[in-house]
């Protein structure tokens, strides 16, 4: 099995069936070749649409290996252009990793006023989706929450586990692209 059929794999055993897809604009000769954007359907599991990176840990082998995936009330094709201008930005540079926050330069859905997203752990999913062991890499599998302006400020002022109590307190629907900001 290749690298990238074993994080397949590995999605599927928590997520089930799956549909490939790849956004064909721009520079994505800088990105791993076999890279794609794996969509999940919602499912007797899971009431929600995901979108998940097969293929961004590739070029990172020894230096912060991660996968992201986002989750979407519906289902929303623009999350997979949004993915891989994320991946390209990792690949050719940026290393991204928990915490970070990423400017979408847009909203990630309608008029939503999340325009930014927020690399987490993956609590819905647990320790044991988190890490998955590829030989001698350890590759980090994260969500990818969407946020807005004065979230990422707060989280820059007050740090990440501030921000996730915020989110908590105020009973976060991450699922809701029109919500208001938490802070």
């Amino acid at each position: 099995m290749d690298y990238n059929e074993i994080i397949m794999k590995h999605y599927k055993e928590f997520w089930g069936e799956f549909t490939e897809h790849k956004f064909n604009k721009g520079p994505i000769n800088e990105l791993p070749m076999d890279f794609k954007i794996l969509r999940f359907a919602p499912n007797s599991k899971r009431n929600m649409w995901t979108y998940a990176t097969c293929g961004m840990s590739t070029n990172k082998v020894g230096v912060n290996p991660i996968e992201i995936h986002i989750f979407a009330p519906s289902k929303n094709d623009f999350l997979i252009e949004l993915l891989t201008i994320i991946v390209h930005y990792h690949v050719t540079g940026g290393n991204l990793g928990l915490g970070h926050t990423i400017n979408f330069g847009c909203s990630w859905y309608g008029n939503s006023k999340s325009e930014y997203g927020l690399i987490s752990l993956p609590y819905l999913d647990g320790p044991l989706f988190e890490i998955l062991q590829v030989e001698v890499e350890r590759i980090q599998f994260l969500w990818l929450i969407p946020i807005t302006e004065t979230e990422v400020e707060y989280k820059k002022k007050n740090g990440l586990e501030a921000l996730e109590e915020k989110f908590e307190e105020n009973h976060f629907n991450y699922l809701d692209p029109y919500r208001e900001g938490v802070v």
